[in-house]
């Protein structure tokens, strides 16, 4: 399901990779979002970040992620509205959203899939939990 080829931009460079999944982490904490990119990038993915809804979603109708790790607490579009948005758009309802948040009551687990999410993991995610999520949801 990845893309022939993709840009990654890290540290303001800018470079093609062939082959490799793109995945967008969503999250306001910029704690969470480094260490699940040294995760997922250990693994031989790309990532890319936003620090809220609004971001991702304009984000992932630029990029066109092959995955989204979507925080739901966050300021302005919130996690889930960002998902409902992205399941609904044409452009981007075919990538996976998989929810990751310390919202931990099963009605918000029910509220995330409801909204477009493939998958839902509460924080804090072992990271060999986060890899075995994205290689399912990026094997199909």
């Amino acid at each position: 399901m990845a893309a022939a080829a993709r840009t990654q931009v890290t540290s303001g460079q800018v470079t093609a990779e062939q082959g490799m999944a793109l995945i967008l982490i969503v999250d306001d904490s910029p704690t969470e979002v480094h260490v699940m990119q040294k995760a997922l990038e250990r693994h031989g993915y790309q990532t890319a970040s936003a620090g809220d809804g609004a971001e991702a979603i304009r984000k992932a109708k630029e990029m066109k992620p092959d995955l989204i790790f979507m925080d739901v607490v966050m300021p302005g579009v919130n996690g889930f509205q960002a998902t409902r948005k992205l399941a609904s758009d044409p452009d981007t309802k075919s990538i996976p959203v998989i929810m990751v948040t310390s919202k931990d009551q099963e009605t918000d687990r029910i509220w995330g899939m409801r909204q477009g999410a493939k998958d839902y993991l509460v924080k804090p995610v072992s990271m060999e939990k986060l890899i075995e999520k994205a290689q399912a949801a990026l094997a199909g």
